[in-house]
């Protein structure tokens, strides 16, 4: 049931959504969601019962203490509304929650619903996947959209993916069939290193996010975390050096593959872009020191415990069809770059 009771007439209304599992490789997309909703102070107006949509055996709800007395937090999802200041406010309508166990028409069409008596104009859905990316370069970021006009108009690529898909992709399809205009926005990140958090994934989607709203997001402590979080890992791969070696190899790859956009023309648009989100000097250099986790809780591609990579494919050659995570090189820039030319397994 639809509760929009306390919210006041929205501006320029865009729904931007994450959801927490197999859509959510570190955790990057449903912390960028919630990364918002704490700077610019969202409140909730609304969540989705939870009896509706989840398996309570898989997604469990959690008991606390609340001044002496125990509360059940239930999972489920939750909107908020977000008012952005500056020249042009616009407010923002965010979405986030757990990838629910049923029922996943349902599941959009209230979502949906929420959309159509808010006004959204468009909705933004944040993902993030496991690839073949090394965690020292900068995290790819691909726009994704169904609808071919506004590919073209925002710059992005019309998926062509065909295969197992998420919820993400799943509410994008009912977006376009619903005519409200649809975005997915998915991050890659180093399957070697996929426990969360990870904060240089967070940020990268968030940057791509401010280009495509064109909106100023503030960043906090998200650029020094992004920063620490490579020290981190770069310290943890130099103990082992197998993982050392193929994280070399997947630098060299992914250096061959972009060699052609490494022209002044692919650079100059990069800095403007970054201008764009930016008017402040960058900040001083230096890093973090890393957190101490264990290595073995890092550097690990699978919940069996393996802590060696698998061999990677020839830079020539396509990756491992079984990999939702293979990379198209051809956008052009650094965090436009996109799994399955543009697509991923989730959409």
């Amino acid at each position: 049931m639809i509760e929009l009771e306390g919210v006041p007439e929205l501006i320029d209304p865009v729904m931007v959504a994450a959801f927490e599992g197999w859509n959510d490789a570190g955790d990057a997309a449903s912390t960028a969601v919630a990364h918002l909703e704490r700077e610019w102070k969202g409140e909730v107006f609304a969540a989705l019962d939870a009896e509706d949509y989840y398996d309570f055996q898989v997604n469990r709800p959690t008991v606390w203490m609340d001044a002496g007395v125990r509360k059940i937090t239930w999972p489920t999802t939750r909107l908020s509304v977000v008012r952005v200041g500056g020249d042009k406010p616009r407010d923002l309508v965010l979405v986030r929650g757990i990838e629910p166990s049923m029922r996943w028409r349902s599941f959009c069409n209230e979502l949906l619903g929420f959309a159509h008596e808010l006004g959204v104009e468009l909705v933004v859905v944040l993902g993030a996947l496991l690839g073949d990316t090394p965690h020292t370069r900068p995290v790819p970021v691909s726009g994704v959209t169904s609808d071919p006009d506004l590919a073209q108009r925002m710059d992005l690529e019309e998926t062509k993916y065909e295969g197992p898909t998420g919820i993400v992709g799943v509410l994008q399809e009912a977006c376009t069939h619903a005519g409200v205009p649809a975005v997915s926005l998915w991050a890659a990140v180093p399957h070697y290193v996929s426990q969360p958090p990870n904060p240089k994934a967070t940020l990268a989607l968030l940057n791509r996010l401010e280009d495509l709203l064109d909106l100023r997001i503030p960043l906090g402590e998200l650029a020094e975390d992004a920063r620490a979080w490579q020290v981190g890992v770069d310290q943890l791969a130099a103990e082992d050096t197998e993982v050392a070696e193929y994280v070399q190899t997947l630098e060299e790859a992914r250096d061959t593959a972009e060699l052609p956009e490494a022209s002044g023309e692919a650079i100059a648009r990069e800095f403007e872009r970054y201008l764009r989100r930016r008017d402040v000097n960058p900040p001083p250099g230096g890093h973090a020191t890393a957190d101490g986790t264990d290595s073995a809780s890092y550097l690990r591609d699978n919940p069996s415990g393996k802590t060696r990579p698998p061999r990677p494919p020839k830079p020539d050659t396509p990756g491992n069809p079984g990999n939702p995570a293979d990379t198209d090189d051809s956008a052009d820039s650094d965090e436009d770059l996109g799994p399955e030319g543009g697509d991923t397994s989730e959409d």
